[in-house]
């Protein structure tokens, strides 16, 4: 049985997807995921995933170019030759564009959640209950198509990872990751660069990352205080380091839900532009900080709509450093608190 899953959209997105391709690919003989730009390396990433098929949708992607017969066409031609297909979404999203496409790909079974009326597009319309995690919601997809749940439902990464230690001197650090997608779910900067100085005055190591178009960004926040990673870290290397660290601080973003797939504990700044029960990071100790009743939520803001950003700029550096001792794991691999009670 060779079967499609499709998630198109972020990265964060596609890492989340992880618990659903694993019940998909335990009872498969092949899986194919379908991708767009944005998540095409986290996609390379998931265990499970025996092929990635990388194309931008859209009515997916937040910067879409337009619909051009041809790119459809082609889209069509990809997705022919599978025997099943699954479409994972958002609350917000739809399946049945997609579903279109699978169906003069001539796939002749396909599963997706849709609250509007299908007609022929979908074989198995899965209806949620609840306001359930991101990860949770897509596996009870799988379930529904008849792929039992993994007995481990928590993110995952394909092993192995690259070693780090040469970039930061060995595990034990704490990692401020201080970028976010979209600017609505950015912590200030200068709380950031704050956090760092009493991290550091604090005993920690603290280790600070970004992409390549982060290097101002990640060099402001270090300072002198932090090792400034910007730019030097592909995803397999970023998760490494993530790995390494005893605890990270960041936003609503996709390196958020990265740690929480090689098990690193998450202070999360969160803003409330989108639920945190939905997308908060999954499965590890976490700490949520952030005004959840702030004026932005539930906006799906891009750019905050509030003067001030108070739902985030309300955080203290103080808090999070507090946080970083509440969750952070000890030199032992051992979480803090726990270790406290031994």
């Amino acid at each position: 049985m060779r079967v499609l899953l499709a998630r198109q959209d972020n990265l964060g997105d596609v890492l989340l997807a992880g618990p659903a391709v694993r019940s998909v690919a335990a009872g498969a003989d092949e899986v194919v995921l379908l991708c767009g730009p944005r998540g095409r390396a986290a996609a390379d990433l998931l265990p499970g995933v025996d092929e990635v098929i990388e194309w931008r949708a859209p009515w997916i992607d937040p910067e879409p170019a337009p619909v051009d017969r041809a790119d459809i066409e082609a889209a069509v031609t990809k997705l022919a030759g599978f025997d099943r297909a699954l479409i994972l979404t958002s609350f917000h999203q739809s399946p049945l564009p997609l579903a279109l496409l699978l169906r003069l790909a001539g796939v002749p079974w396909i599963g997706g959640i849709s609250d509007d009326y299908p007609g022929s597009l979908l074989d198995l319309r899965h209806r949620p209950d609840g306001d359930v995690p991101e990860p949770l919601r897509m596996l009870a997809l799988a379930e529904d198509a008849g792929f039992p749940a993994p007995a481990d439902t928590r993110l995952r990464v394909r092993e192995p990872l690259p070693d780090t230690d040469h970039l930061t001197g060995g595990a034990g650090y704490v990692v401020v990751h201080p970028g976010t997608s979209v600017p609505a779910r950015a912590w200030p900067p200068e709380r950031c660069a704050e956090a760092v100085r009493l991290l550091r005055a604090a005993g920690h190591r603290v280790v600070v990352t970004g992409h390549g178009e982060e290097k101002e960004l990640t060099a402001l926040v270090a300072g002198e205080d932090g090792l400034d990673l910007g730019g030097r870290t592909a995803l397999p290397e970023l998760a490494s380091v993530l790995r390494g660290a005893r605890a990270v601080v960041a936003g609503n973003t996709g390196p958020a839900h990265l740690a929480a797939a090689v098990g690193t504990p998450v202070v999360s700044l969160f803003a409330p532009t989108v639920p945190a029960g939905r997308w908060a990071p999954f499965g590890v100790p976490m700490a949520l900080l952030g005004d959840q009743g702030a004026p932005c939520k539930d906006s799906r803001a891009r750019v905050c709509p509030v003067e001030g950003h108070p739902c985030l700029a309300s955080v203290g550096a103080d808090e999070v450093a507090a946080a970083v001792e509440v969750v952070a794991v000890d030199p032992r691999g051992t979480p803090r608190e726990e270790a406290r009670a031994r």
